[in-house]
């Protein structure tokens, strides 16, 4: 399997090319952004934009909301330094942990801002997890999907024409360039959060006949981003900060750590040196072992490569902490196992199909266990449904 000569991303990484020079797009991609990008014309696009909604509507623009460190920042520096009255919007994907909760109630007090939640249905959510994960090795679907749209549907609803959401995919991927406009449309839904799967084509993949909590077309619509037209009718625009200001997330957790309080977390399968990242959710560590499992690499690789790029950490350095990290069986694993009902043997039956060539996805029981278990891991919520019926619509 090839990996970047520069960075820790194997060819596995779904966005990224390697070229003949051995040097991934993403690399690529970072240095362009130090060199090319006139950030002082970018910071006078930014102003603009923002001249054109405040004081002309209920908000002067939506803030989604997760409460990890990118959207904190965003919501800190566009209340804070650019004096706007923002709607947060957050959409609970039933994960968040403790001290998550803890800094989005201080954001929101220091601030002052005006918060909207919606928290889906939990039977339904349970649902979609385990068919994404059949259908694509993903059980965030729910999660993404709702993330970006529900914050459209919201800005419709509250005639807030401007979303402003933080850090841009040209940090970590390859699907856009610094030089190009990355927009949260329904263009970028489909590319990169849907997993290429539409509400419509999961609604037909569930199987009702089977469940207490069946689930109608209706039930679906946080899930499906707003039709176009009526997008267009209300002027509804948005934005990353990362395109406009030259993101840098380390310092960005510097600046709300002093301002917010902003306080991070240990994470599974990822050194205490990174507390600031993925704290949000304590099924992070699934997602990032199952992505091992699929592509050969885990967060560890993603961090330290991100630190590479900056001129934070060596190569050396980075493949020292991968080893020792990246892999590892996650202690939310079992809650996991035990909210979709299956056992580690089916999860991995789950998984081994969607293991992306050449990366050799490994056995069950293989790998290493977390050396640390959370402190909040009791307080995790641990809801089991029936078996017996999960394993019918499984078949």
């Amino acid at each position: 399997m090839r990996v970047c000569n520069k960075c820790m991303m194997p060819e596995t990484n779904e966005s990224i090319v390697i070229g003949d020079d051995g040097v991934c797009s993403v690399c690529k991609n970072i240095e362009y952004k130090h060199t090319n990008v006139d950030w002082e014309e970018r910071g006078r696009l930014l102003d603009k934009e923002l001249e054109a909604v405040r004081g002309k509507y209920l908000y002067d623009c939506i803030v989604p909301f997760s409460g990890g460190k990118d959207s904190t920042y965003t919501l800190w520096y566009l209340a804070k330094v650019k004096k706007l009255k923002c709607l947060v919007v957050r959409f609970d994907h039933g994960f968040f942990r403790p001290t998550v909760q803890d800094n989005a109630l201080k954001a929101f007090r220091t601030l002052g801002c005006d918060v909207h939640q919606f928290t889906p249905n939990w039977q339904i959510v349970r649902k979609l997890m385990f068919e994404s994960s059949r259908r694509r090795g993903d059980f965030c679907w729910h999660c993404h999907t709702g993330i970006f749209a529900y914050p459209m549907w919201t800005a419709l609803r509250f005639d807030t024409p401007l979303l402003v959401w933080g850090e841009g995919g040209q940090e970590y991927s390859s699907w856009y360039g610094f030089d190009e406009e990355e927009e949260s449309d329904e263009r970028r839904f489909n590319l990169k959060v849907n997993l290429g799967l539409n509400a419509a084509d999961m609604l037909g993949m569930l199987d009702n006949s089977v469940s207490d909590y069946p689930v109608e077309d209706r039930d679906l619509w946080p899930y499906t981003f707003p039709p176009a037209r009526e997008l267009k009718r209300k002027n509804v625009r948005s934005i990353f900060l990362g395109r406009y200001i030259p993101w840098d997330t380390k310092q960005n957790v510097v600046t709300i750590k002093e301002e917010l309080d902003w306080q991070g977390e240990m994470v599974e399968g990822v050194p205490e040196a990174y507390d600031y990242e993925k704290i949000e959710c304590y099924m992070q560590g699934v997602r990032d072992y199952i992505r091992f499992m699929k592509r050969g690499y885990g967060r560890t690789a993603h961090v330290t490569s991100i630190d590479i790029r900056n001129g934070r950490m060596t190569r050396a350095e980075a493949e020292k902490l991968v080893g020792q990290y990246d892999g590892r069986r996650p202690f939310a694993l079992d809650p996991f196992l035990d909210f979709l009902n299956i056992t580690e043997e089916e999860f991995h039956d789950i998984v081994r199909p969607h293991a992306v060539s050449p990366n050799v996805m490994p056995e069950c029981g293989e790998c290493a266990k977390c050396n640390t278990r959370p402190w909040d891991f009791d307080q995790w919520n641990k809801i089991t449904g029936d078996r017996e019926k999960d394993s019918a619509a499984a078949k």
